[in-house]
């Protein structure tokens, strides 16, 4: 358990440095008190919000990378990454595609459905 908990705040902190942040203490932004994130409505949200740049399919564009793969797995990007990058944007740090900017209007509990939805297709293909 102590593992698990040092490795996610470590990438937590290298999150942090890596958006842009430096040393401003950002926090990751939180979804509603009780709130319960559906699939499907992330579904709707990412079609919307993120399929120009990660794909329909979850697989990636020329403008930004694929969440079908195992970069993208919880151990090693949590769902609070998803949270500060729609939020603060973040550098690229794992592919060529340049950064990745905030993502206006997007709330905490619609990043909380579109990460539910990307946590299920990712267990589709066997990401844990």
């Amino acid at each position: 358990m102590f593992h698990h908990h040092t490795w996610l705040t470590a990438s937590v902190v290298w999150l942090l440095m890596s958006s842009g942040a430096g040393a401003q203490a950002l926090q990751a932004p939180q979804p509603t008190p009780g709130f319960m994130p559906n699939p499907a409505q992330g579904k709707r949200l990412f079609d919307k919000q993120c399929a120009t740049c990660h794909g329909l399919d979850l697989q990636g564009t020329r403008q930004g990378p694929p969440f079908l793969h195992p970069v993208y797995e919880p151990s090693h990007h949590g769902d609070a990454s998803f949270q500060m990058a729609a939020r603060y944007g973040t550098r690229a740090h794992h592919w060529k595609f340049g950064d990745m900017p905030p993502v206006p209007g997007v709330t905490a509990d619609e990043v909380a459905h579109i990460t539910a939805y990307v946590r299920q297709q990712q267990r589709g293909v066997g990401i844990r």
